[in-house]
Parts: C-alpha cells; structure tokens; sequence
C-alpha cells in the first residue's frame, strides 16, 4: 500500500523533522564538558530529596537506569533534551563478514526474558550471584529486546554486546488488546499523526544508538487505521534507513489487511501488505510444514526468503515444532526451506533450569542447533583483543589479581565471544570449550578448553575464533594460559591473503595455517610491551609474545592446538585460556593520551543521623563524572577516590581506593560514603587502554570536591 502524501508534503514533513532535531541536538551539546580540566567543587550537604527523573534513575540509590515508554503520550512528549546520556550506546556496529544483506538465511534472537528491565536495567551494573547473559553471538545475525511495554528501548549495555560483534540490536513498538486499539486509532488517524509517531521512534534510535524496531500490533484494527499501517511502515522503514544506516524494520504476524486480528503462521495474502512496506515479517509460531512449503512457492516471498523471519517459541506454547531442547527440530525444517528464524525466549535455558546450572543447559542449547546456525565474522582493524570475559562473574579480575571480590554482572564489559563447542571424535575422544568464573585474567571469566586424546591421536585442535582481521606488516602477538600438565599448548593462526578476503554467500577461500615461534624474554618488543603492562606471569599464568611478518593478509581464524607431551595412552586435559592479543608492533611506541574536561554535576547528599554533637555520623556522596576521552582507544576507565583532608588535621590523606570501572566517558557515583565535614576528597579518571597498558598518573583526569555541613535545605555548589 503507497502513501497518499503528495511529495510536497512529504518534504515538508522531512524539513520539520530535521528542523526539530537539529534543535534539539544544539541543546544536548551544552555541557561541562567545555569547562577547563582539574576541576575543584565545593558543596554544602543538605537532605534534599534527589531532583533527578526517576525514569532514568532509581529513585533510592540515585543510579542510571534503562526504561521503557509506556503509552502513546510519553512517546510524543519524548525529547532528546530529557533523555538519558546513560543509556547511549558507546559501541559502534562492528563491520561483519558476511555482511547482514549478503546472508541468505538470518537468525534473530528475540530476548523476552521475564518481562524485561531486570538487572540489566542497571547501566553501570549490578551485584547477581548467577545473571542471565548472551553469549553466542557469532550465530545470530538481529538481537531484539522484547518486553510488553509500548515502547521498548534495548538497554545500552545489550547493545554495546550486540555491536561489538556485528549483530544488529533493535527495540519493540507494541500494543496489544483493548488499550492497544486505542492507542492505534489515536496514532494511526492520519498520515500526520502517524508521521509523527515515527518521528519519534527514529529519534530515540537513533539517540540511543540501536539499529530498528520490531513492529507488533497485536489488536483489532479500524478500516482507518489499517489503512494507514502500510503507509506508517513505510514511512517508518524510509526515515529509518536515512538516519540509521543499515537499520530495520521488522513486522510481527499478527493483524490482516482487513484490520482482524489473526496470526497466519506464514506470508500470505492477508498480511503481504505489511511485509511489503518494511524490511521483513517475524511469523507466529504454530506453522507447519505445509506453511513453508507454502511459503516458498509463494509469488511475494520471491526474491526475499532472507527477510521472512519463522518464529519458533523455545518454550514451545501452542502447537508447534521442536521447542525446549529440541528447538532444533523446528530449525531445521526452517532451513531446509531456506528462510530466516525468529527464535523466541531463549531465556527458556535459564527460566526453567538451576540457575547454577546456566552456563551448561546455554551451551547445551546453541550447540544443538549449531549445525543449522551461520556463523559470521567480526571485522575490525587491529588490535583484536579479548580476554573471553561474558559480562559476569564471581569477582572482577585485573592481570590475574582480584580487584573486586564480589559477584557482578555487566554486559558492558563482555568482551569479543569465542566459539564455544563441543565435539566427540570417532575413537572416544572429546573436546569443548566453555567460559568459568572460577578464575580470570581479565573481567569476570576465562576460556576453558577441556577434552580427552585418545591413544593414536597426537593433538587436538579448538578453533576459539573466526574473523577477518586485516594483519599488519609486523603483528605483535600475546597469548596468556596456564600451562596444563601432560600436554602442549601451541597457538595456530590461520590467514588468508587480503585480496581474496570476499563473501559472496556461497564459497569461501581455505586459509592457511600460522604457527607462529615464541619471542625470547629479552626481545625488545616483549620487554617494551611488559613495561607498558606493568605486570607480567603471575599466579600460574604465563605471557608468550610472537611477531608475524606477513603483507596483504588478514586473520581467519584463531586455533589452540594441544598436544601430547609423550606416551600414547588417553589423556584428559583442562587449559584455561586468559587473553589473545594481536596488535600492529608499531603501536607500542604510540604515545596515550590524556583525559580532558572532567567536571562533577548531579550532586545527592544521603545522611544518616545526627549525633548529639551535631555531626552527621554518615555521609553518602552522590554524583555524576563527565569527561573527555577517544573511547576507541580504552578498554574501560577505573574511578577512583581519596580523602584528602578533613577537620582533624593530624589524619593523613588515604592511598586512591576504587569505586568501579565505566565503559563511557560517564560514571555516577552512587552512596560513597565519605567522612563527615568538613571534607575536602579528590575523584580520579584512571583510562585503561584497550591492550591493558598503564597509563602515566600524570594523564589520569584528577577533580577535587569540598563540602561542608549546613542546615539549609537549598543545595550551593561553587565552581572554582
């Protein structure tokens, strides 16, 4: 169905759209970011109750939180002004190989995970014995953050995990029932008010940095208003495009052209006119065979297989194929019709199972249908690094050393995911991989590779990564471990010359293997990179660095292979593997930068009581850290503090103390306690580049804050 706008009306309608934004966009540019850096604050306490929105914060504890807009009204009342700079995502979309239109058949993922804005609603992360997280994301191609409230914004922390590995991260327009049908009848009115609403939709994408919308009205429909829904999605799917590049627009099976509300199953004439207007259908779950054998013959799927999406619910309600454990029944019926998946709750695995037993019942899960799944490949320039933390774990590590001894869950902090398999061999031997937060290098988690070789087999190999890496002349290697005993760890690369690096949807070019020789401790490069690390082996892990010389070629895949260290009986074994680095030689003399512009805004004293003196005997410092710094070039900042001086002179000032680590040039400061005031304490921006290296005291952004008690209720702040 073709929009009744004429096309003077339609760029009018353009105008005014890039008239507000650009409004808009002038005021969220003033900050204090613009104000010199080494900042000093001074502040008087008061018990003033937080000012800030408690949409965007909880209203307790003062933290940055995601949310949803829950009707029509806060959609079209929404402004970029008001919006949270919290739930921006950081992470740009990472290239892809194959890219997201040359796959032929796709998988999305749609979350529905118990209503949605659990705990990772916390941006800056939460304290969770055993979260619920994703991980598998070399098989999926669209990640959709589901939940029942009109307007689902994925928190930026899925979408930072998202794009770090290719996949596009997409929101949920929803309405469903009797309220729904009001709210259609209201926005689908008229072409302006639809318009509108879209308007909106496309602004809040593209502010918070996600890539599209599932579109899922789930109730009646009037003649007017669907005779406006074709004309909304394409409009929508238009401005989407334009100012989202590479977004989509997906539409879920649910209303007819007659306004009806009756899930078909498949594409057919009845819904044809949505999938027509937008980027794709998510079908309803309770399809059969004959529904896509159906479909492929149908005259409107032609052309287009890759954009219809088959639902199959995990939890397998209704009359359907597969679910549960064998979803991959369903999947590959899917596939050997040739269309994409739509794979619905797959939180299945943790909603039904010992939590205990998360990581086990996932792996179990994806594996199964691993033979159905395409796997596709993070492009990026170097350097590639990963140190196979998930986003959670039972303590944060640094460099093998605990930094944090307590369970936290941050998907913030999920770092490039390996493949993780499992594979029995013919003659009784094994081989899997998987994460464990029983120890780490970095973050929260490590790679496991365990396995059995079996008597007549010298090695075997685990392929951890598939990529396209564009090598650089002189590429320096660091690969960290604990030794396993009885068996060999050697590192395989597999390359392939840039020239031939294309995907075409149907072949692909061998690579070829790389084993590369260790460096010697007193090579110059080793001894400059162990300066720029600050620490080296310890507690059982151990640091091999190597230098590929290669021109023109590109990274394809990276392979452990392990060994037997004599005799020829079975033998078991268990690595665990810490980091893989791979970074241009050159980069080592690349000097760091320093952090610019910090500023303290935001302030929220929390008090305790008074004692009979008069003192306050606990006081709780609220506040938000802005600053400047190439993000690309951090893997996250440590925020730090210290009290520098308070009434009784003869206390010393104590060593810095960390309060967490941000993933953004933003960092709130929730309920630290400091001493009573008089206080005078310093706050700390310490960047921690993306290799891990030190950076100079000197270059770490320093804001002091003083504060002193007061009865007054109006809060003073004074910028020196």
């Amino acid at each position: 169905m073709e929009s009744v706008s004429t096309k003077v009306k339609d760029n009018m309608t353009s105008r005014k759209r890039k008239r507000d934004e650009t409004k808009t966009e002038e005021i969220s540019s003033e900050s204090c970011l613009s104000q010199p850096n080494d900042q000093s604050v001074h502040e008087v306490i008061t018990n003033k109750p937080s000012t800030l929105p408690a949409i965007h914060y909880d209203p307790d504890t003062t933290e940055p939180i995601s949310c949803s807009l829950k009707s029509l009204d806060e959609l079209l009342s929404w402004k970029r002004k008001e919006a949270s700079l919290f739930n921006v995502a950081t992470v740009p979309l990472a290239s892809r190989y194959p890219p997201l239109h040359s796959c032929p058949r796709r998988t999305l993922v749609s979350h529905d995970m118990m209503g949605g804005y659990l705990e990772d609603r916390f941006i800056q992360g939460a304290e969770v014995e055993t979260p619920y997280a994703f991980y598998h994301w070399e098989y999926i191609d669209i990640f959709n953050y589901f939940s029942h409230q009109m307007v689902t914004i994925p928190p930026a922390v899925w979408t930072n995990a998202a794009h770090k590995h290719g996949v596009l991260s997409i929101g949920t327009f929803i309405t469903e029932w009797t309220d729904g049908e009001k709210t259609c009848e209201a926005f689908l009115a008229d072409e302006e008010s639809y318009c509108t609403a879209a308007d909106k939709l496309v602004q809040i994408s593209h502010y918070y940095g996600f890539d599209g919308w599932l579109i899922n009205i789930e109730n009646v429909l009037s003649e007017t208003a669907v005779k406006n829904t074709g004309p909304f999605l394409r409009y929508l799917t238009d401005q989407m495009h334009e100012r989202v590049p590479g977004s989509v627009v997906i539409w879920y099976d649910s209303v007819l052209k007659n306004g009806t509300l009756d899930w078909q199953n498949k594409l057919n004439d009845d819904n044809r006119m949505f999938f027509d207007a937008c980027d794709g259908i998510f079908t309803n779950y309770n399809w059969t065979e004959q529904s896509l054998e159906w479909m492929k013959s149908y005259s409107a799927a032609q052309g287009r297989f890759a954009d219809i999406y088959v639902g199959v619910d995990v939890f397998a309600r209704g009359k359907v194929v597969g679910g549960k454990f064998e979803t991959n029944k369903a999947l590959n019926m899917i596939r050997m019709y040739e269309f994409s998946t739509a794979i619905f709750a797959p939180g299945w695995v943790y909603e039904c199972h010992e939590k205990a037993n998360f990581r086990q019942n996932q792996d179990k899960f994806w594996s199964l249908l691993s033979d159905s799944l395409y796997i596709h490949r993070p492009s990026s320039s170097l350097p590639f690094i990963s140190s196979f933390c998930q986003g959670f774990g039972k303590s944060l590590y640094w460099r093998g050393q605990v930094e944090m001894k307590r369970s936290w869950f941050n998907l913030h902090a999920q770092e490039i995911q390996p493949l993780y398999l499992s594979e029995n061999m013919d003659n009784g031997g094994w081989l899997r991989t998987r994460g464990c937060s029983e120890d780490a290098w970095i973050g929260g988690s490590s790679l496991t590779v365990e396995g059995m070789i079996p008597s007549g087999l010298s090695e075997v190999c685990a392929r951890i990564f598939s990529l396209h890496v564009p090598l650089a002349t002189r590429t320096f290697v660091s690969f960290v471990y604990k030794p396993p005993v009885g068996v060999k760890i050697s590192l395989e690369l597999k390359t392939i010359d840039g020239p031939l690096c294309t995907f075409d949807g149907m072949e692909e070019i061998a690579p070829s293997s790389v084993f590369p020789e260790a460096l010697a401790e007193d090579n110059q490069l080793v001894e400059q990179f162990a300066q720029k690390c600050g620490r080296w082996s310890l507690d059982g892990w151990t640091t091999r660095c190597f230098l590929l010389k290669m021109i023109g070629c590109s990274l394809r895949e990276v392979c452990i292979r392990v060994s037997r260290d004599g005799g020829d009986e079975d033998i078991s074994f268990n690595c665990r593997i810490g980091e893989i680095m791979l970074l241009d030689a050159e980069s080592l003399q690349a000097p760091l930068q320093s952090v610019e512009g910090i500023c303290v805004n935001d302030v929220v004293w929390h008090t305790g009581a008074l004692k009979g003196d008069g003192h306050m005997h606990k006081v709780l410092l609220n506040a938000t850290l802005r600053w400047q710094y190439p993000t690309q070039q951090v893997r996250h900042f440590r925020i730090h503090w210290r009290h520098l001086r308070g009434p009784d002179p003869r206390i010393p000032p104590r060593p810095l103390t960390l309060i967490g680590r941000s993933h953004s040039t933003l960092y709130r400061v929730v309920e630290l306690e400091v001493p009573a005031a008089l206080g005078l304490i310093e706050l700390v921006v310490e960047p921690v580049s993306r290799e891990g290296f030190k950076v100079p005291e000197a270059q770490c952004g320093r804001c002091t804050l003083s504060y002193s008690a007061s009865s007054s209720e109006n809060p003073s702040v004074i910028m020196k």
